[in-house]
């Protein structure tokens, strides 16, 4: 069954930036861009490195480990040594609340 989480407090996520949250055991990172929240699992798929420890350029997010680049709104891999894409979650926004789907 499928449900949607409280991941974080929508203003705490402004234009450009990326917050990592914890949500139901899970780790995701949190990005706005061009005024849109996504959500996308937050460990690299590569090495398992937080990237909420990485750095977020026009709508990528860079792994601190070994810059394997992801696409913060689909998860897509962007650049190697990554192989496999981030999941990505679906977002809803209520007040000042962004809760992100879980199954």
């Amino acid at each position: 069954m499928t449900a949607y989480y409280e991941a974080a407090k929508d203003s705490d996520i402004q234009e450009g930036t990326m917050k990592a949250a914890d949500v139901k055991g899970l780790h995701v990172l949190l990005s706005r861009i061009g005024g849109e929240v996504y959500a996308v699992s937050g460990t690299c798929t590569h090495e398992e490195t937080d990237l909420g420890l990485g750095f977020m350029l026009e709508g990528h997010v860079s792994c601190p480990l070994h810059l394997s680049q992801f696409d913060l709104k689909t998860g897509a891999v962007l650049n190697p040594p990554a192989t496999e894409p981030l999941k990505s979650f679906n977002v809803k926004i209520e007040g000042d609340t962004v809760f992100i789907e879980v199954s």
